[in-house]
């Protein structure tokens, strides 16, 4: 009834054959681990070669939004900031001459130390528009870009490390939205921050 042929013992491979295949597997699977994967994921490069593809400034930008990213939402969840607790924020309202009612338009200036964090959100409802541009006079400095609301205190646009970032954001829901800086740069920063579109109130929350 079963007619499938066995294979002999000289057919199959040897103890030592399958112990030496073995090494071999780890030998590449640990060198991958230390010249790709630490790199890239964690930002930790011994052999330097994650430095020369790049890999490490990757790996190391990742751990660090990361780590923002996880300390803002544990801000959000153990505290509520107001604008009257938050530091003062230089804001400009700008009224064209030809605006669309309902909306307006403001200009916020901030200035970052070394390592300081700073948030600005916009009130806007569902569906609502808003054309922006926000620009570093001292370098890329990380930013995320997100909303929150009640039962929502994180949802997320965009995050990166850039000078400057131009573009339209779309509410997805009632609630706050806009931008959060944090300076690596080492120096002194000023945030420019332009906004024109649908919202009814600019506050500082970091």
């Amino acid at each position: 009834m079963y007619n499938a042929n066995k294979p002999t013992a000289a057919e199959l491979p040897s103890t030592g054959q399958l112990l030496k295949s073995t090494g071999i597997a780890a030998v590449i699977a640990t060198a991958l681990l230390v010249t790709v994967v630490l790199p890239a994921e964690y930002g930790v490069d011994p052999t330097r070669i994650g430095s020369v593809l790049g890999l490490t400034e990757m790996g190391r930008i990742k751990i660090q939004l990361a780590a923002e990213a996880q300390a803002e939402e544990a801000s959000l969840a153990t505290a509520a900031f107001t604008p009257a607790a938050a530091p003062a924020a230089s804001t400009t309202a700008i009224a064209p001459a030809a605006e669309t009612p309902g909306e307006r338009s403001d200009e916020t200036v901030l200035t970052l130390e070394p390592d300081q964090a700073a948030e600005i959100k916009l009130v806007m409802a569902e569906g609502a528009r808003v054309r922006f541009t926000w620009t570093s006079s001292g370098g890329a400095i990380n930013y995320d870009t997100h909303a929150d609301r009640p039962g929502t205190p994180y949802h997320g646009y965009g995050k990166g490390t850039e000078q400057r970032v131009e573009g339209e954001l779309a509410a997805a829901f009632d609630g706050s939205h806009g931008w959060f800086w944090r300076n690596r740069t080492g120096e002194p920063v000023t945030i420019t921050l332009r906004t024109e579109g649908a919202y009814s109130e600019v506050k500082r929350v970091v």
